[in-house]
Parts: structure tokens; C-alpha cells; sequence
């Protein structure tokens, strides 16, 4: 998962990875891991290049807020969104495109994924010829439980109005050959985005629409952890959740 954000700072600065490195006193590779593989150095090696770019060291590395006794108790807890507005969509699409086994998506609608990110289908579509099995789960429209969402979060019926434009995104996908969209009317906590041993998982908050709550990226440490806690939920979701028909 590439960090975008750094990568932006970087280059609104004229920073490379070179003379970075060069300036908090790594070598060129970690930089370059910090950019394209998303990964989160030392807190006060961070601070040093938050310094140098002129930003917020917890802007650029938001891991950096969980406290090391959060860290020492799950070593599957990658990074700590406190919103999913301060998520890059192209943290959702990058591990999905990373993908080689299983992409997994339960949501109510979500569309703001298609919407930031056209190209959606395509890279779905590609990732399936490619092995990847994929299998999405949108909320019914006419399920009560998706209309109670709507009143909790105080869109009213506009939530039943995106369920149904998200079907609308992902019905080209029909019909195509590894991939299977299925319309649930369950209460979701959370919504989830896998993809193989990555998951992306934003919570539900009561009164607060879904790109106000928190996301935490975790990735399957062993058998037995949060990472097959919320797999087997999805699976559960799955087995209700009714397939839609080609028109």
C-alpha cells in the first residue's frame, strides 16, 4: 500500500527519496519503502522528516497515533485511520490490485470508491481473469435493517438511494467469470474491504455517517485473530446475503 500523502509532500517540496534519506540519516531504500510500500518508520525518525517536509508527522504516518502498547497487543494492526476521510482511496484500491487469491467486499454502498476511482471494474474485472476470486456483498435497499441504518445516521432514505446506485456501479460485473454480487439486509458494525491477507475495516458509529468513523488496516498474523474474526463475519454475511440476477 503506497502512502500517497508522503509522496505528494515529497514532491511539493522537490524531495526525493535520495536526498531525504540523506537528510533524516536512513539509507534510500527505507524512504522508498516508506512511499511505496506504505511502511511507517521510527517515531522519531518520522519526526525528522515530517520536519523537513514542513508537515504533520501524524498526517503523513497516521500509525504513528497508536500507542506501542496497542501495537505490542496486536501485531496484525498495521495502521489506525481515526476517519475513513483521512483514508486515500488508493489505499482501498492498491490492495486490492495487490491481490492474487480473494478480494472480499461488504458495504452497505460505498460508492465513493467508483466515484474517486472510475476504473474500478476494470481493475476488478482484471484481477478475476487473473485467479482472483471476488465476491461483493451491498446492502438491499429494502431491508429494514438498511433503512434503520439510514434514520441512525441521519441520511434518511438517501442510504437506500446509494445502495441502489452502488448495484448500478457494480452490475457491468455480472456475469463475469470469478466474480459474484450478492445484496444483504443485515445490521453491519462494520463495512470490510479484503484482499488476500489485507483488510480494511471501518466501523459503524451510531449518528455518524461511515466516512466519519474509524478504519484500522490489519493484516493476518497467524491462525485466530482479528483478522479471521472479521473473515468469518463476512463469510456469515455471505451465506444470507440473496445473489443478483443478470437483467
Amino acid at each position: 500500500m503506497t502512502n500517497e500523502r508522503l509522496r505528494a509532500a515529497m514532491a511539493s517540496g522537490g524531495w526525493t527519496c535520495a536526498t531525504l534519506a540523506d537528510r533524516v540519516g536512513v539509507d534510500t531504500k527505507s524512504v522508498e519503502r516508506w512511499v511505496n510500500q506504505g511502511r511507517t518508520p521510527r517515531r522519531d525518525t518520522a519526526m525528522k522528516a515530517a520536519e523537513a517536509l514542513g508537515e504533520d508527522a501524524f498526517v503523513l504516518w497516521p500509525g504513528l497515533r497508536q500507542s506501542g502498547r496497542a501495537r505490542s497487543a496486536s501485531p496484525e494492526l498495521v495502521a489506525l485511520y481515526e476517519q475513513r476521510a483521512d483514508l486515500p482511496v488508493s489505499a482501498i484500491t492498491d490492495v486490492f490490485r495487490q491481490a492474487h487469491h480473494r478480494i472480499d467486499v461488504l458495504v452497505y454502498a460505498a460508492v465513493f470508491i467508483h466515484e474517486a476511482y472510475p476504473r474500478l471494474n476494470e481493475m476488478l474485472r482484471d484481477r478475476a481473469q487473473q485467479g482472483c476470486t471476488i465476491r461483493v456483498a451491498l446492502g438491499d435497499p429494502d431491508s429494514p435493517n438498511v433503512r434503520q441504518r439510514g434514520e441512525e445516521e441521519r441520511f434518511g432514505h438517501g442510504i437506500e438511494s446509494r445502495c441502489r446506485l452502488a448495484l448500478m456501479h457494480y452490475r457491468p460485473l455480472l456475469g463475469v467469470p470469478g466474480i459474484e454480487i450478492r445484496q444483504h439486509g443485515t445490521t453491519l458494525y462494520n463495512s470490510l474491504y479484503r484482499a488476500d491477507d489485507e483488510l480494511l475495516v471501518n466501523a459503524h458509529v451510531w449518528g455518524a455517517n461511515a466516512f466519519a468513523a474509524p478504519v484500522w488496516h490489519i493484516r493476518r498474523n497467524g491462525s485466530g485473530g482479528m483478522f479471521d474474526t472479521y473473515a468469518e463475519s463476512f463469510d456469515a454475511v455471505w451465506e444470507t446475503a440473496r445473489p443478483v440476477e443478470e437483467q
